[in-house]
This record gives C-alpha cells, structure tokens and sequence, in this order.
C-alpha cells in the first residue's frame, strides 16, 4: 500500500491533519506501507526546522500542552530518529558483518554528531576508541553516509603519505576524487589552497582524513570552514586529541 500526503502551508496549523499524519506513520510502522510526502507550496526545511508558518502554528499547538512533558517527548523522538536513520543506512549499504563487530553503538553517535540534515559545517574528530579501529569506523561510516553529499574524499594514511609524498599529493587527491572529471596540475600548498576554496565553496561534500597527526594537514586539506559548501562534514582520524581543539 502507497500513502501520500499533501503538505501544504496552513497544514501545521491543523490538529486533524497532524492527526492524519500520526495514523499514516502507525501504518508505516505497522503494515509497511510506501509514504510520499508532497510539499505544497512549502518549503520542506521550514518543517525540519520548525519556522515560518509551521513554527507559528506549533506555537500555538504548545499553548495546550505541558511544555515538560513536550520537551521530553521531543529528546524520545529525536533518539528514535537517529536509531531508525543508523539502521537504515546500514540496510541501504552493508557492510561486512565482521566490521560491525563492536562499533555499532560508535557509529550510532557519530551520526547523532554528523547529523546530515542539517546545512552548518561540522568537523568531527574520531580519536580514543577503547580498542575500535578508528579507520573502520570512518570507512563505514563514509561508505554508508556517501551517497547523501555531492561530493567525497577518503584520504586514508595522511600521515604517512604526507611523509612520503608530500602534502600537495594529497591535495591533489582530495580535488580528484571530488571532481572525477578533472586533472589538476599545481606545485605548491598553496596555490592548491585557492583551488580548493574556490572549486569546491558551493559543494555539500563529505571528506575523511585518517590518521592526522599535524596541523598542517589540516590547515592544507580542509583549510578554513568557509572553503567549502553548507553541509560538509568532515571527518577526522587522529591519536592526538589536542590537534583538534588547536584548529
């Protein structure tokens, strides 16, 4: 069975409709059934976000309500939704189950940190793990979270690399594998810095630096938060837990 609802501008405002909307989630829930939303005349982050119309009309919807026990219901249904996302992701694209063995629980705070819906810039640092491989669970995590962002880059081994090859290969990686169509030729740090900030400053992307033991790396590879489009999330792997707070 397909349900579809129609969203319109004045549809927050009604309690039959949210009751509507309520019974049409039970049957999801329940039975399994297909549900489309269909925005009218709305725009859908208003919703997400809560303003414009929708804040107005839950407003006055709160007016009725205890505000405790609203807020409570709130933290329930927001926990519930980072669960059901996790899950998901999980189905859509799996991975190897010895590789879930013991990071599931990390992953599901990593995506309550990550939080793709909303378009802010978040860096997220992945460091002590009690014995969970921090590369493991940054690959799984940008294996599953991929597919949502116009562009991505798994720089794997940064410390290593940069040792070995220099900082400007991995710059050229990371432009690369975002924009696979292109070849770039450059020669210095930062000439490839004003190529980053200004090819890549309209694009939601999702980059990874694994094992980051250097400021440098950082200031070089993802610059300033302004180098990139709203949405980015990126995700970085390090034993040094002070580098992150000195960026």
């Amino acid at each position: 069975m397909v349900l579809r609802n129609r969203i319109s501008e004045s549809y927050a405002s009604s309690g039959w409709c949210l009751d509507e909307l309520s019974e049409i989630v039970k049957q999801k829930n329940d039975k399994g059934c297909k549900v489309f939303p269909v925005f009218y005349g709305v725009d859908p982050s208003d919703l997400r976000k809560q303003k414009g119309k929708v804040e107005e009309a839950f407003a006055e919807h709160e007016k009725r309500y205890d505000e405790d026990k609203l807020q409570r219901h709130e933290t329930e249904f927001i926990g519930h939704i980072i669960k059901k996302i996790s899950a998901k992701l999980c189905e859509t694209y799996p991975i190897l189950h010895d590789e879930l063995v013991g990071i599931s629980s990390h992953l599901e705070e990593l995506y309550a940190k990550i939080e793709i819906g909303e378009d802010d810039v978040r860096i997220i640092g992945i460091c002590e793990m009690g014995g969970i491989d921090k590369t493991t669970l940054a690959r799984v995590a940008y294996t599953q979270m991929s597919p949502y962002f116009e562009g991505k880059s798994f720089l794997a081994d940064v410390r290593e690399v940069s040792n070995t090859c220099g900082l400007v290969s991995l710059q050229k990686q990371l432009l690369s594998q975002i924009l696979s169509e292109e070849c770039f030729n450059f020669f210095n740090v930062h000439e490839v810095n004003a190529i980053i900030s200004h090819r890549l400053s309209n694009k939601k992307v999702l980059v990874v630096l694994d094992d980051v033991n250097n400021l440098q790396h950082l200031k070089c590879l993802v610059g300033r938060r302004d180098w990139f489009g709203l949405g980015i999330r990126i995700i970085v792997t390090t034993r040094d837990k002070h580098l992150l707070r000195s960026y």
